[in-house]
């Protein structure tokens, strides 16, 4: 029974380096792929922003997503405040679409600390072309 028990865990493990091989290639790969743009022209990008956040980045990029390609929104805020922050990104698109969410999703792990940046990324579901006007707002959530 020991035996079969060692290489039961042989068999997890080799498992494990296998998929954490494969991932890593897969990551790389789907970095590359991201090529990265303005996500509509400056004068076109409407920008609300709470005094406690700075837009490190606003960029997009098009991937997969529910089966097609779409635009992805990648966002990082920085937190320019003297307390933890968690703040709630709205973006508009001119074809009545909208996508947002919480940074950080989840306060688990705590906050956003002062001097800290974040980012994440929102897909448009059903979006595969460039927006002409983008209306980005960023707010602070009371924690």
């Amino acid at each position: 029974m020991k035996q079969s028990n060692c290489v039961f865990m042989w068999l997890v493990a080799a498992g494990a380096a296998v998929c954490l091989t494969l991932g890593a290639g897969m990551g790389a790969a789907a970095s590359a792929a991201e090529k990265t743009f303005a996500c509509a022209p400056e004068d076109k990008v409407s920008k609300d922003i709470s005094a406690e956040a700075q837009l490190e980045r606003l960029s997009c990029f098009f991937k997969k997503f529910e089966g097609s390609d779409v635009i992805h929104f990648k966002v990082a805020v920085k937190n320019i405040s003297d307390k933890p922050q968690r703040y709630r990104v709205q973006i508009f698109l001119d074809n009545g679409k909208a996508v947002g969410g919480l940074i950080p999703r989840k306060t688990k792990k705590g906050l956003i600390q002062p001097g800290q940046t974040a980012t994440f990324v929102y897909p448009v579901g059903g979006m595969t072309d460039k927006p002409a006007t983008v209306d980005l707002k960023i707010a602070t959530v009371a924690h």
